[in-house]
């Protein structure tokens, strides 16, 4: 333990000026860093082949190339090297770009002294993504949906990058953002959600930006806000599509500058903070009808994670369902409660239009009116809210009709094809095998 505590890490500096470099160099020595350099792409590419660094600091603009080609190489070939670019002042177009190349943050011109630390110290405290560390609320499904919203909650877990997550109400955006903060460099500093429909505009500045003792009528004494809170961690804004314009313009600054000012304060105060935000709404179309800052868009949509409707993953609810019933029955004693088929043959066929979290409380009530440990259909008490659709359930009866026949159509040519092997024809079709034994039960065919 002591060995690793006294190996000095290495940094490699990658840009075409030397003044720059020397600064940076001198900057990395008084870090206890040691340091090497290189002038262009293929000089970086080079050292990276014959040396493991514990960071890479690169320019964007090299004679040979721009820093985005030394990003990507280092993503191919040495994923677990933090890399960070330098962008020109104001180039928010190239600091998007290198995030979404997979850069671990930026740090804009001109290059401080403070500017370069802060990222140095943020960058080399990031830990090794551990994939199977548990978390509180998992993202519970293996159909290709959900697999797909993980691997992409891995890989951005490491970035500084700014997520913004989209999908409808229910689905799990929250539970998303908690896993992003768990697996990053910031799981051990807070993680503070933020409800932007919740705060009365007249206080917003006040809860996001902290105030001083007098700033107002009851300002007894200074306060911290939203962002002093999450300090070192990461800020999840939910629902940001419903925050007013003028509280937009605030957060651009704070986000830009890095730093806010109190209500009733002078100074402004540098944050450390990883930005996460979420919405329901279409944040596009919110742009489009002037209700939402395209700059301020731009900012927070640097990478975007959709969460799926579970009408668009049903097979997973065999094992959702068995999940929350779980959860529900932590306080019960004896066997678990389970649904009888009949039960989940309904629930496969509902629309759930509030997703996970209806999937939640339709079994709590089952949970509360069954009368043993199996919960029947007239348990969940569906008919009432598959009436609620009126004649749009039908025009849906007759569609789903044509997808199911579209999707039977598609498992019996599998079958065919690979001799009726079920694990064949499901890597054949793309999906688990549970998945497709899941697909053919509700479709009739075993």
């Amino acid at each position: 333990m002591k060995a690793q505590t006294m190996k000095r890490l290495r940094v490699l500096l990658v840009d075409d000026e030397p003044d720059l470099l020397d600064l940076l160099e001198l900057d990395m020595a008084r870090m206890g860093l040691d340091s090497e350099r290189a002038a262009s792409v293929a000089q970086a590419r080079s050292r990276l082949e014959q040396a493991a660094f514990d960071l890479c600091l690169t320019d964007m603009r090299l004679p040979d190339g721009i820093g985005l080609d030394i990003v990507r190489y280092i993503v191919d070939h040495a994923p677990a090297t933090p890399v960070a670019v330098i962008t020109a002042f104001g180039s928010a177009e190239n600091a998007v770009a290198a995030l979404k190349a997979g850069a671990f943050d930026y740090v804009e011109k001109p290059v401080t002294p403070e500017k370069v630390r802060s990222l140095v110290r943020s960058a080399l405290k990031a830990p090794e993504v551990d994939v199977g560390g548990g978390v509180l609320r998992p993202l519970v499904g293996d159909s290709p949906p959900m697999r797909q919203v993980r691997a992409l909650i891995e890989k951005v877990a490491r970035s500084q990058a700014p997520v913004f997550i989209t999908g409808e109400t229910g689905t799990g955006k929250e539970v998303a953002a908690r896993q992003i903060h768990h697996f990053s460099a910031r799981a051990a500093s807070p993680f503070i959600p933020v409800n932007c429909g919740a705060i009365p505009e007249n206080l917003m500045e006040s809860e996001f930006f902290g105030y001083r003792k007098g700033a107002f009528t009851g300002a007894e004494a200074e306060r911290d806000g939203f962002f002093q809170a999450a300090r070192g961690g990461t800020l999840f804004l939910d629902e940001v599509a419903d925050l007013p314009l003028a509280m937009q313009v605030k957060l651009l600054r704070a986000i830009q500058e890095k730093s806010v000012r109190r209500v009733g304060g002078i100074n402004e105060e540098s944050v450390d903070v990883r930005l996460i935000s979420a919405s329901h709404q279409d944040l596009q179309a919110a742009v489009s009808a002037g209700r939402f800052r395209h700059d301020l868009f731009y900012r927070l949509n640097v990478i975007e994670i959709r969460m799926p409707a579970l009408r668009e993953r049903r097979e997973d609810l065999p094992e959702l369902t068995a999940f929350i019933l779980e959860r529900l029955s932590d306080q019960r004693t004896g066997p678990l409660p389970e649904l009888r088929d009949s039960a989940l043959a309904a629930l496969a066929r509902y629309e759930f239009p509030g997703n996970v979290r209806e999937l939640e409380n339709i079994l709590e009530r089952g949970l509360a009116l069954a009368e043993g440990r199996v919960i029947d259909l007239a348990d969940l008490n569906l008919a009432p809210l598959e009436e609620a659709g009126g004649g749009d359930q039908q025009g849906h009866a007759g569609l789903q009709v044509f997808l199911d026949d579209l999707e039977k159509q598609a498992i019996q040519d599998a079958l065919a094809k690979t001799g009726h092997n079920k694990t064949a024809a499901a890597r054949l079709l793309g999906v688990t095998f549970r998945s497709l034994r899941y697909r053919m039960e509700r479709l009739g065919m075993e």
